[in-house]
This record gives structure tokens, C-alpha cells and sequence, in this order.
């Protein structure tokens, strides 16, 4: 092959992020609680004095709950996981020739994966100026929440963009991909092996929650969360509720809570419960504390046997899902 111009594709994988130490905690408190977009805290002049109080008054709990499960959020280190899967995947089944232009020479790989936090290390303010400095010319911005929100995949698109504008470089973002066929016969996979062994199972699909108002501003997370559900639910033959976990601050959340579901199925006498964590495709601190300690310790107290399905992580055809989801980006971009 003759030599060519060498350009890499940049792809950024944008993810909440999580304390990688006990340390951490209180300034990755501080840093979520003090952007606007997630949660508002009173008038805007009162949002960072008040994630400041909330941050150090939950410290030392939060501290205590990332104790239990290895002292730090492992959200890093699977998200550059899923980040090096990911770049295998595309390197290894892209035709170099179908690039427009060609970008590489020697044979070596078109894409080079990144991994950007919204509340800590690696910031996307740290890893944009990085892309930069490495020559990449061309992005694909990739959120890791599959169902929109302006609280999620709003908040780091917003901070990407404001980064981004300091920087010579082309951007093609992807903000949603609910339905996608391939993450939703990932999570088929996931919901069928958690199934094996059991007779008359109650599934619970349990989402992130979030605070009412978004939604009725029209935020389209529950929409979407539901069209979700309604695409495993053409594949499988299942009894199913949603709940929602997670809520934190002083505002009115999304109802009913995850714990609340769990007590009314008790009551009705359910016995077997597969807990899917919705929209969540890593573990971390909802799923191996929330979950896996908190709601699997309320629900043998009730007398349900709760069971988790396994995250997606570096599900084979989770990683397939995002591959396809850029290349399909790229071929709308017009890259390749």
C-alpha cells in the first residue's frame, strides 16, 4: 500500500466518572452537586455554597459506601475497558480503503479511543487538549448513557462543546442509542442468563432517577427508558415493573423508588426478583453498593430473593453495539 497522509479518528467515550479514593469523594461530590444541569440548588449564586455544605456533610457516609466496595468507584477502569475493546473492534474490521481520505499508513490502526469524565479524572477538559496535542483532527463523541437526558448526556455534551471551542477539530456527536438492536440483544443475554434456574421470576427494571421537573420540562429520559423495555419485551416473555434509584438532594424524583417497588411486591406475595439496572451499562457504586448490598439486604428482609443481572461492561455484543453505533456516525458524517 502506498504511503498516505496519517490522521487517526479520536473517539471519545463520555461517562459521569467516579472517586478513585477515598480522598476523592468529597471534591467529586462537590463537582456533581455543583453543576446546574443535574440538580439546581436554589438561585444560581447559591448552587456551589450549597454542594459545598452537601459535599462535606455526605462525605464521611459516601466515604464509608465506597469503603464496601474496594475504597473507589471502578467506573474507570471498566470505561477503558470498554474504551480498549472498543478500539480493537473498529481497527480490526474497518477496510482502511474505505476511508475518504485515506488516513493511514503502514497498516496501523484508524481509531484511537478516549475516555472523558464529567466530574473526575480524566476530565474532558484534560483529555480534549490531549486529543489535540496528538494530532487528531476528527471526533466521534460517543455519551455512555444509552438513553438521553439533559442531566447526563446533556451536562457532558455541554462541557465537551465549551472544551472543544478552544480547539481546531471536527466533531460528529452521538447522544442517543435506546434501541439499538445490538445493545438490546446484549441485554437480552444479560436478562436470559439471570433467568436460568429460576421458576416464576418478577423482573425489575430499575433506572437512575432523577428529579421531576426535568421530565416535565420535557426531558425524554423516561420515554426512552420505556422504549428500552419495550424492545427487550418483544424478545422475551416477561413480568416487569420500573423503578428508580438512587435520588439525592432536595428535590420532588421520579417515583416509585426501587425501594418502595420492592415493599409492594413483598406484599403481594412475589418471591423472585431479577434486578436489571436499566440504564446503567458499567458497575459502580448503584450497582455494587446500591443494589448488591443495600436493596439485596432490604429484600431478604421482606423475604424476596432479589438477584442482579450481570452489567454489561465488555459484553461482547455491547462492544459490538458501540462499533456499530460509530460506524453508522461515520457514514453519516461522511468520514468513511
Amino acid at each position: 500500500m502506498g504511503e498516505t497522509e496519517e490522521e487517526i479518528i479520536g473517539v471519545i467515550l463520555l461517562n459521569l466518572g467516579g472517586p478513585d479514593s477515598l480522598q476523592a469523594v468529597r471534591p467529586f461530590l462537590y463537582n456533581l452537586f455543583s453543576d446546574r444541569e443535574i440538580i439546581r440548588l436554589g438561585p444560581l449564586f447559591l448552587q456551589k455554597p450549597v454542594a459545598w455544605l452537601i459535599s462535606f456533610f455526605r462525605s464521611k457516609k459516601t466515604k464509608r459506601l465506597y469503603s464496601l466496595i474496594g475504597g473507589k468507584s471502578p467506573i474507570l477502569n471498566i470505561t477503558m475497558a470498554q474504551a480498549k475493546a472498543l478500539e480493537g473492534a473498529l481497527n480490526s474490521s474497518l477496510s482502511l480503503q474505505s476511508l475518504h481520505p485515506p488516513f493511514i499508513k503502514g497498516g496501523r490502526g484508524v481509531f484511537k479511543v478516549y475516555v472523558g469524565m464529567r466530574y473526575w479524572h480524566p476530565f474532558i477538559d484534560e483529555v480534549v487538549p490531549e486529543m489535540h496535542r496528538s494530532g487528531i483532527k476528527r471526533i466521534v463523541a460517543l455519551n455512555m448513557y444509552p438513553q438521553y437526558s439533559h442531566a447526563t448526556t446533556g451536562s457532558s455534551m455541554s462541557r465537551f462543546k465549551k472544551v472543544l471551542s478552544q480547539y481546531p477539530m471536527e466533531v460528529f456527536f452521538i447522544t442517543s442509542w435506546f434501541n439499538h438492536p445490538l445493545y438490546i440483544e446484549a441485554l437480552v443475554d444479560v436478562i436470559k442468563r439471570g433467568l436460568e434456574g429460576w421458576g416464576d421470576v418478577h423482573v425489575l427494571f430499575s433506572a437512575h432517577n432523577l428529579p421531576e421537573t426535568l421530565i416535565k420540562e420535557g426531558d425524554p429520559y423516561v420515554e426512552q427508558i420505556n422504549g428500552t423495555i419495550k424492545e427487550i419485551t418483544k424478545r422475551l416473555n416477561i413480568q416487569w415493573h420500573l423503578s428508580y434509584q438512587s435520588k439525592s438532594g432536595p428535590v420532588k424524583w421520579l417515583e416509585p423508588s426501587t425501594e418502595e417497588m420492592l415493599k409492594r411486591f413483598a406484599e403481594k406475595g412475589f418471591k423472585n426478583i431479577l434486578l436489571v439496572p436499566i440504564s446503567f451499562v458499567s458497575d459502580h457504586i448503584e450497582t455494587l453498593y446500591e443494589i448488591d448490598i443495600l436493596y439485596k439486604g432490604l429484600a431478604s428482609r421482606l423475604g424476596l430473593a432479589l438477584k442482579r443481572v450481570d452489567s454489561l461492561n465488555t459484553h461482547p455484543l455491547f462492544i459490538g453495539a458501540l462499533k456499530d453505533i460509530i460506524m453508522k456516525g461515520l457514514k453519516e458524517k461522511g468520514w468513511i
